[in-house]
């Protein structure tokens, strides 16, 4: 099954065509990193008109990179949301569009779960039960999946999530947008000890039943990133001015408390739910230290460890049409005329 996808959830224009969920025929994304990196971030206007621009030149590349026509597919995929409002608009209008004009079925895709099955692309299945570490610049969260998508959030971010903890700290530092990759690259020319940042553990304290006896509560799988966040803020407050090599440390200090953080949860997800296989997903992925820390400690607990290939974790359309893949064989396509954006849709 030939599915073309289509993904304009934020600020990547992204069109693929995918081969029965697995096979990517072709992968086009068209950045706009450059465009927003003046305003240090994302702006939704600004997104939302770029896409509108590149999204049928995408859409016409993805079909001469793969050498099909129109023929040669069999449904057509795109990104429903979560994500900005005015970027999935153009998304969807255009899937729905070229659904009916094309005669092709229409499927509506979660980008959470798009993230989830880029673990699915090129690389042996994960095997089912299992537990994925979702970690993007909107999203931090731990979901059990029994089989496919059938998921469960069994822990997740009570403020910040990573990739905007990444962003805010960047900012801290000067850095320029995105924030992820360049504190990771200024890390590695700094000391992972030189500051102390905490590992917020949101597991309530030890209470005395009427026996007098101490009742420990499960640990907690729930995170908090605000804290590192303001402990950063702290450093940079009281330093009156930082040379290059203080922000090395800060950013190494702070990119292993986040690791930590993650990786703390993480194996304890593993060890209440005994998967069979533990995926990594989500924009911050790409993450070199994370990967090696999820990877080190599934070896330990011999859990199954995946994570997807560099290029399908920040966001791109073969993960998307990874998805609607497996989505079409559990479930109906999608009436084209009822397809409506939905900025804040949840995964469960």
């Amino acid at each position: 099954m030939n599915i073309l996808a289509i993904e304009t959830s934020c600020d990547e224009t992204a069109a693929a065509i995918v081969k029965d969920g697995r096979e990517v025929l072709s992968n086009v994304v068209a950045s706009q990193i450059d465009i927003h990196a003046k305003y240090g971030g994302v702006v939704p206007e600004v997104a939302a008109r770029a896409h509108v621009q590149t999204i049928i030149p995408a859409v016409k590349e993805s079909l001469s990179e793969a050498k099909m026509s129109w023929e040669d597919i069999d449904a057509i995929a795109v990104t429903q949301g979560p994500g900005l409002v005015g970027s999935l608009i153009v998304g969807t209008e255009t899937a729905r569009t070229l659904s009916i004009l094309k005669n092709k079925p229409l499927i509506a895709v979660n980008h959470l779960e798009g993230h989830i099955y880029a673990n699915w692309v090129s690389t042996k299945q994960p095997q089912f039960p299992l537990v994925t570490l979702l970690v993007s610049g909107g999203h931090t969260m731990l979901i059990e999946v029994e089989n496919h998508y059938n998921f469960k959030i069994v822990g997740q971010t009570r403020d910040d999530a990573a990739g905007e903890a990444f962003d805010k700290v960047a900012a801290l530092l000067a850095l320029p947008y995105p924030g992820g990759p360049n504190i990771s690259n200024l890390a590695k020319k700094g000391d992972v000890n030189k500051y102390k940042f905490p590992v917020v553990d949101l597991t309530p304290e030890p209470k005395r039943n009427s026996e007098g006896f101490l009742e420990y509560p499960d640990p907690s799988l729930d995170f908090s990133l605000s804290g590192l966040k303001t402990a950063v803020l702290n450093v940079v407050k009281q330093s009156k001015s930082l040379s290059e090599q203080d922000k090395a440390n800060i950013a190494a200090s702070f990119q292993k408390t986040l690791v930590d953080t993650l990786s703390q949860n993480s194996q304890r997800a593993i060890e209440k739910y005994a998967p069979k296989s533990f995926i990594l997903s989500g924009g911050v992925a790409a993450n070199q230290k994370l990967r090696e820390k999820l990877q080190e400690m599934c070896k330990e607990l011999n859990v199954n460890f995946y994570m997807p290939d560099l290029k399908y974790c920040t966001d791109n359309a073969v993960m998307i049409g990874a998805a609607a893949y497996y989505k079409q064989k559990e479930f109906d396509f999608t009436e084209p005329k009822s397809l409506t954006p939905n900025p804040n849709l949840k995964l469960a």
